[in-house]
């Protein structure tokens, strides 16, 4: 399972995207340049996560860096998934 590719295919179906998630890349950033990713929005995607990729995440886990961009959001994933 590729981390990024499952990231990416998180992102627009969570976030309602229309497949432009998909064009997104490590250095896309998301918190605070995606209009469509607000708070509510990184619960629904934390959720998602947990419940699609079987992880688990704590609340304390999670800050604006996870969040800062698409790799970092990747490599948390990756290493929840290692």
């Amino acid at each position: 399972m590729n981390p990024l590719t499952e990231v990416l295919r998180l992102l627009d179906d969570t976030l309602s995207l229309g497949g432009r998630a998909l064009k997104f890349q490590r250095d896309t950033p998301l918190l605070g340049a995606l209009p469509e990713l607000d708070s509510m929005a990184v619960v629904s995607l934390m959720t998602a996560l947990e419940e699609q990729l079987g992880i688990s995440i704590d609340d304390d886990e999670v800050d604006g860096d996870v969040f800062a961009t698409v790799g970092s959001l990747a490599d948390f994933v990756g290493s929840k998934l290692a």
